[in-house]
């Protein structure tokens, strides 16, 4: 029966890209509009739709807790300050999306990607003593918003949840430890900042059937529970070096894509 074999389909979606989000600390985005590319078969805007819509439930709470346990903390003006952000970029990046083609999507995701894999490689560690949660908890509120424009957009305009904007922006750019920036950019998957995104895409059907979408949610509950219990368990420089390995599969995947 075609409902039983998109529910099985979706839990597998829902898992690989839970597991990814739970271990690299960002939305599952990325991983669920590949997945529900090459397992449900959606062509691009609506997979991308998808991967918006079953984002917006809290399925990243297992994870969140799993970092929170290990002693990392998301600041309130951080995710403030964010999140404002990320509301706006969202709308724009979701009416933008409308009005291009998958050949447009397909390529933007691939430049996307490869300039996040350019930040992560040209990142430095911080010195373990600028680590302390003072010099973490006073971050200017600028550079911030502009993370959450930039995340809010990538998720309207790609579908990919924005977390990796979120956790590069910190992680590269502002130099927040790896494993907090990892937690910061999982509270949004927490949060429902893409529901004007997921709502335009709604609005039009670009979705796969409820089978599919039950199947991802329950997949991405247990994904990201597991994926954060990994992570917490390995050094920040395993974190990035995995980081920038499935961000390269991921380009070279819609590079692949997008020539076919």
């Amino acid at each position: 029966m075609s409902w039983i074999h998109d529910l099985l389909a979706g839990i597998g979606v829902g898992l690989i890209g839970g597991l990814t989000s739970g271990f690299m600390g960002t939305s599952p985005g990325g991983g669920l509009v590949i997945f529900s590319v090459l397992l449900l078969g959606a062509e691009q805007h609506i997979a991308q739709g998808t991967s918006l819509i079953t984002q917006v439930p809290p399925t990243g709470l297992a994870g969140v807790r799993r970092y929170w346990q290990s002693g990392n903390r998301s600041p309130l003006l951080w995710i403030v300050w964010i999140g404002i952000g990320f509301l706006f970029g969202g709308a724009g990046g979701g009416y933008a999306a409308a009005a291009v083609s998958d050949s447009v999507l397909q390529w933007t995701y691939v430049v996307y990607l490869v300039a996040l894999i350019a930040l992560l490689i040209l990142r430095r560690d911080r010195e373990e003593e600028n680590n302390k949660t003072a010099d973490r908890d006073e971050l200017p509120w600028l550079p911030l918003l502009l993370i959450g424009m930039l995340a809010g957009f990538s998720s309207g305009f790609m579908g990919i949840g924005g977390g990796l904007a979120i956790t590069v922006g910190l992680a590269a750019g502002l130099r927040v430890p790896q494993h907090q920036a990892q937690l910061v950019s999982l509270v949004f998957s927490v949060i429902p900042t893409n529901i004007p995104a997921a709502g335009i895409y709604w609005s039009k059907g670009l979705m796969v059937g409820w089978p599919a979408i039950i199947g991802i949610l329950a997949g991405l509950w247990v994904g990201t529970d597991l994926g954060a219990r990994a992570a917490n368990r390995v050094s920040k420089s395993v974190l990035r070096r995995v980081m920038i390995a499935v961000i390269l599969l991921m380009a070279l995947y819609m590079t692949h894509k997008a020539l076919t």
